[in-house]
């Protein structure tokens, strides 16, 4: 039980070290520099892999969609995000809604 207690303290140690560390530094970083433009390109790019490996071969039960429903799906997702004027709630519940009511179309 001893271990679990210091287990917890040390995660939360670290945690806020970070944490300290971070608003120590965040005076001295410009936010509009070279080190975050690519930071910034970089997660925007893992991003995109992330959901066009979800979208082309996906794993768990949204393996048992068809791709063009998928394909369906994202392509009515970015549809409503840019009507929506950029809002990501209403793209991802599109996107969702559509995956669904393509699969009972199916009939899955």
């Amino acid at each position: 039980m001893i271990d679990l207690w210091l287990l917890i303290f040390a995660c939360g140690a670290v945690t806020y070290f970070w944490r300290a560390l971070g608003v120590a530094l965040s005076g001295r970083l410009q936010a509009d520099g070279e080190l975050f433009n690519w930071i910034s390109c970089v997660a925007y790019a893992m991003i995109a892999a992330l959901v066009s490996r979800i979208i082309v071969m996906p794993s768990g039960i949204l393996a048992q969609s068809a791709l063009p429903e998928r394909l369906a799906a994202c392509a009515v997702a970015l549809a409503a995000y840019y009507a929506a004027r950029r809002n990501l709630f209403v793209g991802v519940g599109a996107g969702v809604l559509t995956l669904i009511a393509l699969g009972y179309l199916r009939g899955v």
